[in-house]
């Protein structure tokens, strides 16, 4: 990971840009409430964020937040920072905004829930380059959208929430970019809802008290 600077320094050429929205680490994963206290949702956010920003090492990175508690974490990573406008479709449009003026011509958009995230798999996403062209992760009920990369000379209207991968790549088709899908196991192990917890063998699903 990159050694802590306060902000990521400005690429020299074009490039691709990695966008992690972050709303809180705990907060984020609301839909894990039923099986994990809020302090093990916040331990587990703050995990798995720490493995995407290992695997964007090798990418100029920016995440998207306004919580304290994440941004105190970025600044230790080396990571930048900008403030989170509120909504996850905001979060993500802010961030290809941030990429594309420091000089990038990709932005991939991550969630930081994927653990089984790696370097190989953002290579994967990255590769249209400047390209007009939407590659799309989907889950791995290939209905949401973990991970995904838009050229940054395009605009794009984000369109998250269950549904988002049939819309997203509606949406690159009447912008007139082409669509490809990144059919990865890694990138669609997502941790959205409490059997993909156990799915990944992170923790035991607690059965309610009656």
């Amino acid at each position: 990971m990159r050694p802590p600077s306060g902000e990521s320094p400005t690429p020299a050429g074009p490039g691709t840009g990695v966008v992690v929205p972050i709303r809180a680490f705990a907060d984020g994963m609301a839909r894990l409430a039923a099986v994990l206290t809020p302090a093990e949702r916040a331990a587990l956010g703050r995990d798995l964020a720490t493995r995407v920003a290992t695997a964007a090492d090798g990418f100029p990175t920016v995440v998207v937040s306004s919580a304290p508690e994440v941004r105190d974490w970025a600044s230790t990573n080396g990571l930048a920072t900008i403030d989170d406008p509120g909504s996850l479709d905001g979060a993500a449009t802010a961030g290809v905004a941030w990429c594309a003026g420091h000089g990038l011509t990709r932005a991939i958009v991550l969630h930081a829930d994927l653990p089984r995230i790696s370097a190989r798999s953002l290579d994967a996403l990255a590769r249209d380059g400047a390209a007009g062209v939407v590659a799309i992760a989907p889950c791995r009920r290939g209905d949401g959208t973990p991970a995904m990369s838009v050229p940054t000379a395009t605009p794009f209207a984000f369109a998250y929430g269950p549904g988002s991968y049939r819309r997203h790549a509606a949406e690159a088709r009447a912008a007139g970019l082409g669509v490809r899908a990144v059919r990865d196991a890694d990138l669609a192990a997502d941790l959205d809802l409490p059997e993909d917890l156990e799915a990944e063998g992170l923790t035991p699903i607690r059965t309610p008290a009656p």
